[in-house]
C-alpha cells in the first residue's frame, strides 16, 4: 500500500509558526513519524507540501496512478478552494482531510470546509496525531 501525504500552505513552517496552535513539531519531524508509522503499519508513505494550489492538485491528480489513499491537510485552502474540491472529488481514490489545530475552536470562517464531503472523512484537533489517524484509517480501514 502506498499512501500520500499532503501538505498546503504555511505547514512548512510548523515548529516556528504559531506553536501554541500548531505545536512545535517541524513538518520534517511529522513526516519522519508518518514514514515509520507507515512502515510499522505495511504501507510506504510518501510526503510532499506546496504553498501553491496549483502545485496541490498536481500531486492530487498525480496520485491517482499510484497511491492507494491521501492524508490531506490542505491548510487555509481548506475554505476557499472550489479547485482542491474538485481534484480530490476526480481522482477516485480515497482522501482524509487533516488538521493540526480543532478548526471548530477557532475563528468562524474556519468551521466551513469545502473539501469535507468529497473526502471519506475529516480528523482536527489532535496535533499531528491527526496525520497519524488519517494513515491508520486509510492503511486499517
Amino acid at each position: 500500500m502506498k499512501i500520500l501525504v499532503l501538505h498546503g500552505p504555511n505547514l512548512n513552517l510548523l515548529g516556528t509558526r504559531e506553536p501554541g496552535v500548531y505545536g512545535s513539531l517541524t513538518m520534517e519531524d511529522i513526516d519522519a513519524k508518518l514514514v515509520e508509522l507507515g512502515r510499522m503499519l505495511g504501507a510506504e508513505v510518501i510526503c510532499r507540501q506546496s504553498n501553491h494550489e496549483g502545485v496541490l492538485i498536481d500531486a492530487l491528480h498525480d496520485a491517482r496512478t499510484w497511491a492507494d489513499g491521501v492524508v490531506f491537510n490542505p491548510g487555509a485552502y481548506t475554505h476557499t478552494s472550489v479547485a482542491l474540491r474538485d481534484a480530490v472529488a476526480a481522482i477516485g481514490i480515497p482522501v482524509v482531510e487533516v488538521h493540526l489545530s480543532n478548526v471548530y475552536a477557532r475563528e468562524e470562517f474556519r468551521h466551513k470546509s469545502l473539501l469535507s464531503a468529497v473526502c471519506k472523512g475529516k480528523i482536527s484537533g489532535f496535533g499531528w496525531q491527526s496525520y497519524a489517524l488519517g494513515l491508520r484509517a486509510l492503511v486499517e480501514g
